[in-house]
């Protein structure tokens, strides 16, 4: 997990399977170092941050820059089709069913499935089962 910027793992339906990961680029400065977010002096990563830094040399690049050269890559089982496969899709969001979504092409049917951000359960749920 600490060699991932980003990484999932969940069902789609009731037969489709997703697990997703994008790797931590190598420092294009040293070429020793993995570029992550930096790191706080209480040890923990500063989420807000809008740069990767290098944990060897302190090169920084800021997120955007970086996010070009990032691949995600997914193992999947189509809740289509039931294709068990492999795909790599560029990290970034394009609207999918009108949601944000890292969106890939399942290799036996075609069609598209969307990597949407998970959620947190709302209030209005919770109202709702009341």
């Amino acid at each position: 997990m600490d060699e991932c910027i980003y990484f999932t793992n969940r069902t789609l339906g009731e037969k489709g399977k997703i697990m997703a990961w994008v790797y931590r680029p190598l420092c294009p400065k040293c070429k020793k170092g993995k570029l992550g977010k930096p790191i706080k002096k209480n040890g923990k990563p500063d989420k807000k941050a809008e740069y990767y830094e290098c944990p060897e040399c302190k090169y920084q690049i800021p997120i955007g820059e970086a996010d070009k050269l990032l691949k995600v890559e997914v193992k999947y089982t189509c809740p289509y089709c039931g294709n068990v496969g492999e795909a790599t899709t560029e990290y970034q969001r394009k609207n999918f069913e009108g949601v944000p979504a890292y969106i890939f092409v399942c290799e036996k049917c075609g069609k598209k499935i969307g990597i949407t951000k998970k959620m947190k359960e709302g209030k209005k749920k919770e109202e709702d089962a009341e």
